[in-house]
């Protein structure tokens, strides 16, 4: 019997592993943001509806975190500075509050619509100053903050109707205002526009390194017409914030930030008679169960954690897995994390753009060896970090404890810590087991675990089946060592005006 003839040798290529073809033959070429930011060599203070040089005549160099280089220079303020602030903000005060509420109204209405107009030009400027991805500027930052000032402008008439059986309704007076790096722009709405709808006027703090969106948007502060010194900007790093938080003239005092400055806030602020709201520092869990659908969670778990670089106070950094299921979310999650794109932010293509700064990339970096010294499992995958710039490749940790670092402290960065437990019971136990209270996820197809989950979780606010959803009618603010009082909707109304 003759020999079977030899197989013949293919001529097909071998297929490449998964990570070439994402990562070289399938790359996408760069797909930049276009859209000029009309960026201005230097940016002096906004006091009393004009820019003006600050007192002492120093400046600070804003940085691209994603290169590196300087966008432009912005003016320090002192005690001088921040006097003059709030002496045009009460010169203005009792007009802007005499006016009808239709008419704040109509400016809120204005300003909205004027920051729509310049959406792209703000959203480029709010990634080149921040470094987070410009699909995320584009798409959230600028809507959103839109929002806040259409939402509020529908109050400023309706006061009334905010707070039914209260005998009268007035403004604290000038209010000092300091806000945070992560979201400028929002944040900065967040505070203006309820503060503005209830006939206050403002003295505000925008972020050290990331001042920009701020004082661009006094330009359309000019444009909108709106009164001299009904708002007004300083900027400058910690000495400037503690000036604001001091003044005598601040009727109130809002700060969004860490928890650790927070603290400072009441110490400065006790005993003043000033009234006082805190959005601090989080810790939140995202907790999903067996019957939870696990794709669908898996995407939230990657936007709670990895939007906007992990630089969010209500970030879903700690995931609650049920036993049963935490193999297959592990490995969903290990798979979904290859194809994060990391790198320049002003490309549309990025998922992951610049850590804001080098002292917040230094503590992520110090956060995760103090995970790795204390047992847990680090998984990274294969990723190529730009050169230049501070940048952090997505990072998860299982094996948790709770007593480890990176179950406890902040690390506001693209790193989530994974833990599992069995019961529900036990889920509420390690959920609650944080000193912070601001925000919680609930995964789960059943309407009755979630209704007992949101009753016993201590957070300020709790999404089910979904995470990371805003809206300017929604309330949000935390409890513990996440600060109190709330923004948005009417409760947060309720923070800037007087009842009697």
């Amino acid at each position: 019997m003759p020999a079977a003839p030899a197989a013949k040798k293919s001529r097909r290529p071998s297929r490449p592993a998964p990570e070439l073809i994402f990562g070289d033959l399938w790359e996408f070429d760069p797909a930049p943001e276009t859209a000029d930011p009309k960026l201005k060599p230097r940016y002096d203070l906004f006091i009393g509806g004009a820019f003006v040089a600050p007192a002492a005549g120093r400046y600070f160099d804003s940085i691209n975190p994603a290169n590196e280089q300087k966008l432009a220079e912005i003016a320090v303020a002192d005690e001088r500075d921040v006097d003059a602030a709030y002496a045009a903000a009460r010169r203005a005060q009792p007009g802007w509050e005499r006016l009808s509420g239709a008419e704040r109204g109509k400016y809120l209405y204005r300003l909205a619509r004027l920051l729509q107009d310049r959406a792209r030009e703000f959203a480029v400027a709010e990634t080149l100053d921040g470094g987070k991805p410009i699909k995320e500027s584009r798409d959230f930052d600028v809507p959103m903050s839109a929002a806040h000032f259409f939402y509020h402008a529908g109050w400023a008439d309706k006061l009334d109707y905010a707070f039914p059986g209260a005998r009268s309704i007035s403004a604290h007076g000038v209010v000092g205002q300091v806000i945070p790096w992560n979201f400028p722009l929002l944040m900065l709405a967040w505070k203006l526009a309820p503060a503005l709808a209830t006939g206050n006027t403002v003295v505000l703090k925008p972020a050290e390194t990331t001042s920009i969106t701020a004082l661009k948007l006094a330009e359309i502060l000019q444009e909108a017409e709106l009164p001299p010194g009904v708002v007004n900007f300083v900027t400058g790093a910690g000495e400037t914030g503690a000036a604001v938080v001091a003044h005598p003239a601040a009727a109130k005092i809002a700060f969004t930030g860490s928890t650790e400055v927070g603290r400072r806030i009441m110490r400065a602020t006790a005993g003043t008679g000033k009234k006082l709201t805190l959005e601090l520092g989080g810790k939140a869990a995202n907790i999903v169960f067996d019957d939870a659908p696990l794709d669908q969670a898996v995407e939230g778990i990657v936007n709670g954690i990895f939007f906007n670089q992990g630089h969010v106070c209500c970030a879903g950094s700690r995931l609650l897995v049920q036993e049963g299921v935490a193999d297959t979310v592990i490995a969903k999650l290990k798979q979904r994390i290859r194809v994060l794109r990391v790198g320049d932010p002003i490309d549309k293509n990025t998922d992951i753009g610049a850590i804001n700064s080098r002292e917040q990339l230094e503590r992520i970096r110090r956060l995760v060896d103090a995970g790795v010294k204390e047992g847990a499992t680090l998984h990274q995958p294969p990723c190529r970090l730009p050169a230049k710039g501070f940048y952090f490749q997505p990072s998860l940790f299982t094996d948790v404890q709770q007593s480890h670092r990176i179950a406890r402290e902040e690390i506001f960065g693209p790193v989530l810590s994974i833990l599992t437990f069995r019961t529900v019971d036990e889920a509420i136990e390690k959920a609650n087991n944080t000193a912070y209270g601001l925000s919680a996820g609930v995964w789960t197809d059943k309407g009755s675990r979630i209704l007992k989950m949101s009753t016993e979780l201590k957070a300020g606010v709790v999404w089910a089946n979904t995470y990371n959803k805003f809206d300017p009618a929604s309330p949000f603010g935390g409890y513990k060592e996440s600060g109190f009082g709330r923004e948005g909707g009417r409760h947060g109304l309720a923070d800037y005006v007087k009842l009697g």
